[in-house]
């Protein structure tokens, strides 16, 4: 197909994302608590379903939507790459850092056993598992990138996280003052086991800068184990296939190596706060987009229809992670 011809069938569905995008974040200016991409994704999700829109999204917008919920999707991951200081994760020390791998780890170990004890197919277990411990729809794309998954699959495990996440914006809050937390031992636990940025931000916010600071941190440093956890599954994928000399996937993907690479540039202290606001302004216009179309492929119906095992399976993995991150945060701030 002649590019021209390409970017015209593209390009309805592409303005109705950023329309999207830009609705979200108005909401968000009158309720902060509402994170931008969990706003993206309901509005996709509203555009899918209501009568008059629904068929719209199906048809002369799709092909722009799949293009943002692939392409616009891997663009976002690199640039959330500049959120990443290497400094300030080290900054929280060995003890720290290895905490948060072990969490990590333990939750992706455990979200995937739950996911398949549930009887959720192999990839959309991966997935989930994925989204739930590091970074939520940003690592479910990244994932499904390497392991070569339909973007179809990656639907339903977005849908989880961002519920999930949403969840926790709510619940969390309400919990810290009947556990005893000071403003510490909640951000580590919120930026521990909250899955999406914006949502660690919305959520550790209600107890002030000290918590919100803590829980940034903590946060980008799951964020920043995207890269070995994608290098892993891609080696592994590409170990077992193509074994008659077809083509293989590469091993790590040129976004996850553009992900490093901005990481590496965010710790080098050379981007002035202006560019890094601009920066984070792009990552939320791309990253909502893709999940504004992610969102738009989701129908209601057959959600309900076939996802009571799969949300059942999300709110245990949810309960997991909120319990190694609690277990995580009082060891990283223990009581005097």
């Amino acid at each position: 197909m002649p590019p021209k011809r390409s970017l015209y069938e593209a390009a309805p569905g592409l303005i109705a994302a950023a329309a999207a995008v830009a609705a979200a974040a108005a909401v968000h200016l009158v309720l902060p608590a509402l994170p931008v991409m969990t706003l993206a994704v309901v509005l996709g999700l509203l555009a899918a379903n209501l009568p008059g829109v629904a068929g719209w999204t199906a048809g002369p917008a799709r092909p722009g939507l799949d293009f943002a919920g692939k392409h616009l999707m891997r663009a976002g991951i690199v640039v959330l790459g500049l959120k990443v200081s290497l400094g300030d994760v080290l900054g929280l020390g060995w003890v720290a850092l290895l905490l948060v791998a072990g969490v990590v780890l333990a939750a992706f170990a455990g979200t995937y056993g739950i996911s398949r004890l549930f009887r959720l197919p192999p990839r959309v277990s991966l997935l989930v598992a994925t989204g739930f411990a590091i970074c939520g729809a940003s690592a479910i794309g990244a994932m499904a990138a390497v392991r070569r998954i339909r973007q179809e699959e990656t639907v339903l495990p977005v849908a989880l996280v961002t519920l999930c996440g949403t969840l926790a914006i709510g619940v969390l809050p309400l919990l810290a003052q009947p556990l005893g937390l000071g403003p510490e031992v909640f951000g580590a636990w919120t930026g521990a086991s909250v899955h999406d940025v914006g949502q660690v931000v919305a959520t550790a916010q209600t107890a002030g800068a000290a918590a919100l600071a803590v829980a940034v941190v903590v946060k980008l440093t799951r964020v920043i184990l995207l890269a070995p956890m994608v290098a892993a599954a891609g080696l592994h994928h590409r170990m077992g296939t193509a074994p008659d000399g077809a083509k293989r996937p590469p091993v790590i993907p040129l976004f996850v190596i553009g992900f490093v690479a901005m990481a590496g540039l965010r710790t080098t202290g050379w981007l002035s706060p202006g560019v890094l606001e601009a920066a984070a302004a792009l990552q939320d216009l791309l990253l909502g987009m893709a999940l504004f179309g992610l969102g738009s492929a989701v129908r209601v119906g057959q959600l309900l229809h076939t996802g009571a095992r799969a949300l059942l399976a999300a709110l245990a993995s949810w309960l997991l992670i909120a319990l190694l991150g609690l277990a995580a945060a009082f060891l990283m701030f223990p009581p005097a």
